[in-house]
């Protein structure tokens, strides 16, 4: 008997009746060559709008940096952060993902943000002020901080809608509509 399993984006083999192998067992990179092709040419756009591994790095760092010390938002981080650097990383994985499609950040920001109790439009609006003044701080391009603005909004606006959704159903639906735009 022969029969293969996609598990998590990976392809396994398995042969033999009643041989049960764990998850990994066998795996190989499943060959997707249109999948890979897009993921390249996501980055290289990207790249060449100047969003590149260390303008994501100097903006997690400028940001995070600007949220450390707001009296709004810096109090909340502070409750659940204790090792800054392990989070500039998770979030420079995070943003890498975003921006390159990279597929390196693994996490559900939704969950996390679901449980900080109080968390409202105001807190989104502000979170996204920060952000747009630190992206015109070092910006390479209208085009990429049209581009990176676009994609912080939308964060926003996802988290925001599942949190009220969460909270008040389907009233919730269109929670993040007002948020600001760049």
């Amino acid at each position: 008997m022969y029969f293969i399993c996609v598990f998590k984006g990976y392809v396994m083999e398995q042969s033999g009746a009643g041989t049960g192998t764990h998850p990994g067992a066998g795996a190989r990179p499943p060959v997707n060559d249109h999948a890979r092709r897009a993921r390249e040419a996501k980055r290289a756009n990207a790249e060449l709008l100047g969003i590149d591994a260390d303008f994501i790095a100097l903006l997690v760092e400028r940001f995070y940096a600007r949220i450390r010390d707001d009296e709004l938002l810096g109090p909340i981080f502070a409750q659940r952060i204790t090792d800054w650097p392990q989070h500039l990383d998770k979030m420079n994985r995070f943003w890498r993902s975003i921006l390159h499609n990279s597929g390196e950040f693994s996490g559900n920001p939704m969950v996390k943000h679901m449980a900080i109790p109080g968390l409202e439009s105001r807190h989104f609006e502000h979170w996204l002020a920060l952000f747009y003044a630190t992206l015109s701080e070092i910006e390479t391009s209208a085009q990429a901080t049209w581009l990176v603005a676009d994609k912080a909004r939308m964060i926003a606006d996802s988290l925001l809608t599942g949190i009220e959704v969460n909270r008040r159903g389907m009233g919730g639906a269109r929670a993040g509509k007002g948020l600001p735009h760049a």
